[in-house]
């Protein structure tokens, strides 16, 4: 159903997005999106306690604003925590919700979060209604932010970014993040993926046409946007350690409530965009991915290499698309 309405929607002008959306409490039109495939933390992120939750996976964005296609959710459970993760972690104790691949003891039905003996792809789907505070409506207004996640396994981008609509635009036609491990059959690491439109599977027209609605919609509705990377800080996959969870959430919460635009950026050398030097409650040294490594050749080695993914990537692109499209892309 999914891929049936990608298909249909853009000719009405609606805009189908592979994303979780949330928005402020007793203010529906202050809403976000967050972009990003599986293991990037859109469920988690968007499943905030501060927020209401529109949905957390399938979306469409039209005319009169956000609306969410679905009615549940479809979370990961591997080392889910009631510190971490209350809201998702309390559905799991709820009638009805489908636990998949996890081990749990005969006896008592206790559930074991840290066992991934089946597959580290453990899940449990439940009603939307089920997070204490889901939206009733499914509805929100035009996004005021709009959140690109990706799970970086090179350990070279920061923890959030601010992107120029044009920097959106490429990262969203690109949609890179890492598979992680038994999200696919053979997975066994981190393994860096290109996936159109943070959805390439499921979006069966041609990638700019979801690109040119997503362009004019932020043009029109002056949305703000951000990169943010939930993969590895201070060394890459095997090296280093995942993002902690805590700072992900208070960068984004600055992001989402408009303290981060009045931050200090710096321009990152590598990839352009802008990089808030201090958040407060964020450790600065990560906010600089640089100095968390302590071989900084390394880094640097990682970086140049994932500039050249991300050259090549939309290299293959342009090649498939017509002359008059790909003017607009160099643009």
């Amino acid at each position: 159903m999914f891929t049936l309405l990608n298909y249909i929607l853009p000719e009405k002008g609606v805009m189908p997005m592979h994303c979780s959306a949330n928005h402020a409490k007793g203010n529906p039109v202050d809403a976000a999106i967050f972009f990003g495939l599986s293991g990037t933390g859109k469920t988690t992120l968007s499943a905030d306690p501060d927020r209401v939750l529109i949905g957390d996976d399938e979306h469409g964005w039209s005319e009169r604003g956000t609306f969410n296609f679905e009615g549940g959710c479809y979370a990961k459970t591997i080392s889910l925590s009631p510190e971490a993760e209350p809201e998702i972690y309390a559905t799991t104790k709820k009638f009805a919700t489908v636990i998949e691949n996890m081990v749990y003891d005969k006896e008592t039905k206790e559930l074991d979060f840290e066992d991934d003996s089946l597959t580290p792809n453990m899940r449990c789907a439940y009603p939307l209604d089920y997070i204490s505070n889901a939206s009733e409506t499914g509805l929100g207004g035009h996004p005021k932010n709009i959140i690109m996640l990706t799970c970086d396994a090179f350990g070279v981008l920061p923890p959030i970014a601010r992107l120029t609509p044009a920097q959106a635009m490429y990262h969203f036609l690109s949609g890179f993040t890492s598979k992680m491990a038994g999200t696919e059959r053979g997975v066994t690491e981190p393994q860096p993926v290109f996936s159109t439109c943070f959805g390439a599977p499921f979006m069966p027209r041609r990638p700019e046409v979801y690109g040119n609605l997503l362009r004019d919609k932020i043009a029109k509705h002056g949305a703000t946007c951000w990169l943010v990377n939930t993969g590895w800080t201070g060394g890459a996959y095997g090296t280093g350690s995942r993002m902690p969870i805590k700072a992900t959430r208070a960068l984004l919460t600055a992001a989402l409530d408009g303290s981060l635009n009045e931050a200090t950026f710096r321009k990152d050398p590598n990839f352009g965009f802008d990089v808030p030097v201090t958040v407060p409650g964020v450790d600065a040294g990560l906010l600089d991915p640089r100095s968390t490594w302590a071989d900084k050749d390394g880094y640097d080695a990682n970086a140049a290499k994932l500039v050249k993914m991300f050259s090549d990537n939309f290299e293959q692109y342009l090649a498939h698309i017509d002359e008059d499209v790909k003017a607009v892309a160099i643009g």
